[in-house]
């Protein structure tokens, strides 16, 4: 399946995620970017060092700036469950300023081509490295990375693209 790409519609299906009351809920992706200019960003794993030192911080820093420019929401999906994407998000001050994401089955990274084969090291099924600025399900810009690179994701691309 070819990577998603400019000009696509963000297809549907269905992510996971912990609220407030700390409730797991079952969330559409269309009905969290109908309608509004969000940036969907993947990562290859939580808890896992470019992930939890680089990608996810900058956009919690930036994420005032993007808002400024009109983003409506910052969302980070990973090829994890939704327990873990709860507790990779505490570590994170500020966190709210972000929607972790479960894709626990990576149906949906599959859905979007950016699947990434990591069974070589004991990952298995991960996520490539990505971030798509989306309006109204319109992908504007998608910027993916080759393998486990990070330069071209960061929230700083997405603030030169907006």
């Amino acid at each position: 399946m070819a990577p998603i790409a400019v000009g696509d519609v963000l297809p549907e299906g269905t992510l996971s995620y912990f609220d407030e009351q700390d409730k797991q809920q079952q969330v559409s992706i269309h009905s969290l970017a109908a309608g509004k200019k969000v940036i969907l960003f993947g990562i290859p794993g939580a808890f896992t060092p470019v992930c939890s030192t680089k990608h996810v911080p900058g956009f919690i820093e930036k994420a005032a700036e993007l808002k400024a420019k009109g983003v409506d929401e910052i969302l980070c999906i990973s090829v994890n469950d939704a327990f873990v994407m709860k507790a990779w998000a505490k570590t994170f001050p500020d966190n709210e300023k972000v929607k972790f994401l479960a894709d626990g089955t990576a149906t949906y990274t599959h859905a979007l081509g950016l699947e990434l084969d990591l069974a070589g090291i004991g990952l298995g099924t991960r996520s490539k490295r990505f971030a798509l600025l989306v309006e109204d399900l319109k992908v504007k810009t998608a910027n993916i990375e080759s393998g486990g690179e990070f330069t071209v994701s960061s929230a700083d691309d997405m603030l030169k693209a907006l």
